[in-house]
């Protein structure tokens, strides 16, 4: 056990039925049916087959695209094939959740087969409306119809969805209610390095914070700073370009409307307060690079003052380019901060989609210490909450003992 949440270690495997959700939503070219990236169904390999060697009948639960939106919902047909040709055995996929072709094929598995359902999402009440309209609890989760239907042929729930841990969804937090349940491998992994930051990095810690996602920069920079986790915030990107606005630079008319018409105008104050308390702590651009009048990138004195930062440190955390990296004119900040992330002898820990999509492909994926999975649940865990999948496992350590406990 760790972190009070059950381990593989102490679960029971050979010929039970275990029910084990994953996280391997990835970006999708419709077009192709190809997936962009395999970087989360690489990361959840290692459960998967200790599982599938341990002897257990395994059915994947996972979900492909933001809820926010029923068209952007897409099947995990296409990442079954993927994880078959990773593992290097069969991954049998149906076009099901939990009516009576999953239920029944479920129930036909055999010891060390692995069974990949449908887009979960497909259900309603796997959806974000049905999340933030009814607000069930726990308890009343196990009621719903995927998990008061697929619970009762299984013998043990895992969760390997650190990425999802933040969502408080039936497949996340219901399954607890009524199986003994254990963190997969990544999940174990994920959490052990993000705690191992807030609780005793190895200093001087630096956390590179950048990217479009202010709310969540902006109450990540507060607890890890207020905590003294963080000895100093670099700033880029959105983020750094607010905090300037904040300190009363000018960083031109476009960009300030930018971030008014945003939406980020209230992060001004936000930041205000934040250089008010944490200033001397906080690093700024000095310099900025600008394309038709808008600050797109850090510039070129601030890159080089980032990567000395970087390279004296010896742990750093980043999260968010330091500007539009995707477009030659204005990837010079986020190639150099990547740089340096390479050549620094410190431990490096990367997050967030953009800021993997950045290490790939400014191949550095070797070079970092660890590449996580996780957006939303990374930067809530870092802003200091218990995520409601943490939760809910700590729930099933405590209510069921010892059942599924170790036999082999």
């Amino acid at each position: 056990m760790r972190f009070g949440i059950n381990t593989l270690d102490e679960m029971c495997l050979d010929g039970k039925t275990v029910l084990c959700r994953v996280d391997i939503n990835q970006p999708v070219d419709r077009a192709t049916g190809t997936l962009k990236s395999t970087h989360r169904i690489e990361a959840c390999v290692p459960t998967v087959r200790e599982l599938a060697e341990g002897g257990a009948k395994v059915v994947l639960l996972a979900h492909q695209g933001s809820d926010i939106e029923y068209n952007n919902f897409y099947t995990t047909k296409h990442h079954g094939a993927v994880l078959s040709q990773l593992l290097g055995r069969e991954v049998r996929w149906i076009e099901d959740v939990c009516g009576p072709l999953a239920r029944e094929t479920i129930r036909g598995l055999a010891p060390g087969e692995i069974l990949l359902l449908d887009n979960v999402r497909f259900c309603s009440e796997e959806q974000t409306l049905f999340e933030k309209s009814l607000k069930l609890s726990h308890a009343e989760q196990a009621q719903t119809q995927v998990v008061h239907k697929l619970a009762p042929l299984a013998d043990l729930y895992v969760c390997d969805a650190f990425a999802a841990a933040h969502r408080d969804q039936p497949t996340l937090c219901g399954f607890q209610q009524l199986l003994p349940s254990c963190m997969g491998r990544l999940f174990e992994a994920e959490y052990c390095v993000i705690s191992g930051l807030m609780e005793c990095p190895k200093r001087p810690c630096i956390f590179v914070l950048g990217g479009a996602k202010v709310a969540d920069a902006f109450q990540m920079m507060e607890t890890v700073l207020g905590s003294g986790a963080a000895d100093q915030v670099l700033s880029g990107g959105l983020v750094g370009n607010i905090l300037l606005a904040a300190r009363g630079t000018d960083i031109g008319e476009k960009s300030l409307a930018f971030i008014r018409a945003q939406g980020y105008g209230s992060f001004i104050e936000t930041s205000k307060a934040l250089l008010e308390r944490y200033g001397d702590r906080i690093e700024l651009p000095g310099d900025l690079g600008y394309v038709d009048g808008m600050a797109v990138d850090i510039g070129e004195e601030t890159t080089k003052r980032y990567m000395e930062r970087i390279k004296s440190a010896r742990t750093v955390f980043v999260n968010g380019p330091m500007g539009v990296f995707e477009k030659p004119e204005s990837e010079a900040g986020t190639k150099g901060v990547w740089e340096a992330l390479g050549a620094t002898k410190a431990y490096t820990v990367v997050g967030g989609g953009d800021s993997v999509t950045a290490t790939k492909k400014y191949g550095k994926t070797k070079d970092v210490d660890y590449l996580c999975t996780g957006g939303g649940a990374l930067i809530r865990f870092l802003s200091g909450e218990e995520l409601p999948v943490v939760k809910a496992l700590r729930h099933a350590a405590r209510s069921f003992g010892e059942e599924g406990k170790v036999c082999r």
